[in-house]
């Protein structure tokens, strides 16, 4: 597979009562061609969220995101463009980060969670030192994350409900 130069093809999900903002690093190759985010089958966000709202995991992308309004979560991607090879998250490179002053100016978000360390990586690079605002790391949902069972994962995201 080579390496592309892509934009991140789609815009951020908020509202403007928006609460928690949930920052993945890039869209997958299945989230691209979905025009939404976590569109790959195995990637166990929506399965997270659904459940730790006691929800029907949604199947479709108004059912996802009628979750999120209903929920008050905005979701978005550190990264606003790079080069990377297929979905691979550590092919990243050449990172132009997103604006996410736009969202923080629009709805009254109350904390900030990147999903993953790569998330994590390119939100401390680029975003803390122009947000100055602390992001915490969950597990990632994605299925390259086969350490961590649905069940942990489901028990370290209860974080966001605190």
């Amino acid at each position: 597979m080579k390496r592309e130069a892509i934009v991140h093809p789609f815009p951020a999900f908020y509202r403007p009562d928006s609460r928690i903002l949930i920052l993945g690093s890039f869209p997958s190759v299945k989230s691209r061609e979905q025009m939404f985010f976590y569109g790959h089958p195995r990637n166990r966000f929506w399965k997270v969220i659904a459940a730790l709202y006691g929800e029907e995991e949604p199947s479709s992308v108004p059912d996802k995101r009628r979750l999120l309004e209903k929920h008050r979560i905005a979701l978005w991607d550190v990264v606003g463009s790079c080069t990377i090879c297929g979905s691979a998250d550590s092919t990243i490179e050449d990172v132009v980060p997103n604006d996410l002053a736009r969202i923080l100016d629009a709805a009254p978000i109350e904390r900030i969670f990147v999903n993953g360390k790569t998330a994590e990586k390119w939100y401390l690079k680029y975003q803390l030192p122009l947000l100055q605002q602390e992001a915490f790391c969950l597990p990632s949902t994605s299925p390259a994350n086969a350490a961590w069972s649905f069940e942990k994962l489901l028990e370290a995201w209860k974080i966001i409900l605190e």
